[in-house]
C-alpha cells in the first residue's frame, strides 16, 4: 500500500475517533460519559484531521505536510484534554484516561510516519 494511502487512512481513522467520543460526550452514544466542553474540543480536532484528510488531495505533493500539520493539532489537543484531566477540569473516567494515551500513541505513530519524508525543499527545488 502507498505511504500516502496509508496517511490518509490513519486520519480517517483518527478523525472518526475523535468523532465518536464527541458523540460519546455530547450524550449520543453513551449515558453517563456527557462532557460539552470534552465534545466540542474532540470536534473540533476531529474537523481539524479531515481538513488534513481533504488537503492531502488538494495538494497532493503536500500529503505529509497537511498529515503533519493536522496530527500535530490534534496531538496539542489530546496533551491538552489529558492536563484538564489532571487538574480535574475534564472528565476524570477510566475510558477517557484510556481513550487520550492510547490516541496520543497513535498520533505520535502518525507524526512519525508523516514527518519521515518531510523534508525542506532546497533553492535548486530539489529535495535535501
Amino acid at each position: 500500500m502507498r505511504r500516502d494511502r496509508r496517511l490518509r487512512l490513519l486520519l480517517g481513522f483518527e478523525a472518526a475517533t475523535f468523532l465518536t467520543a464527541a458523540a460519546v460526550h455530547f450524550g449520543l452514544l453513551l449515558d453517563g460519559y456527557g462532557h460539552r466542553r470534552a465534545g466540542t474540543a474532540e470536534t473540533v480536532i476531529g474537523v481539524v484531521l479531515l481538513g488534513g484528510l481533504a488537503l492531502t488531495w488538494a495538494t497532493p505533493p503536500g500529503v505529509r505536510r497537511a498529515a503533519v500539520g493536522a496530527q500535530a493539532f490534534a496531538a496539542f489537543g489530546v496533551l491538552v484534554g489529558l492536563f484538564t484531566i489532571a487538574v480535574g477540569v475534564g472528565p476524570r473516567t477510566v475510558p477517557d484516561v484510556a481513550y487520550h494515551l492510547a490516541i496520543l500513541a497513535v498520533l505520535g505513530a502518525g507524526l512519525a510516519a508523516a514527518a519521515r519524508d518531510v523534508r525542506p525543499v532546497s533553492a535548486g527545488g530539489r529535495r535535501g
